[in-house]
C-alpha cells in the first residue's frame, strides 16, 4: 500500500492504549483497529486531526508515503 499506518508506534512511544485514544477521539475501537491495520479505505481530516491533537504528533509521524503509485485504487483515472 502506498500509504503506511504507523500509529501503533506513535501509541506505545506515547503510552496510551488503543482504548484511552478511542475515548477521547471519539471512534470505535473496531474502527481504529482497521486504521492500525493498515485496512481502512479512507480517513476524515477531523479524525485526523483529533488523533494527532491527542497524541501530540504531526500527521506524517502516523502515516507515512511509501512513494509508490497505489495501481488498484479504483477511483484513478488515467
Amino acid at each position: 500500500m502506498a500509504i503506511t499506518v504507523h500509529l501503533e508506534e506513535v501509541l506505545k512511544d506515547r503510552g496510551m492504549t488503543s482504548k484511552e485514544l478511542c475515548q477521547k477521539v471519539g471512534i470505535t475501537e473496531a474502527n481504529l483497529s482497521i486504521l492500525r491495520s493498515g485496512k481502512a479505505k479512507g480517513i476524515r481530516f477531523g479524525t485526523v486531526n483529533r488523533i494527532c491533537y491527542f497524541l501530540s504528533c504531526d500527521v506524517g509521524d502516523i502515516l507515512k508515503f511509501d512513494g509508490n503509485l497505489e495501481e488498484n485504487d479504483e477511483n484513478e483515472k488515467e
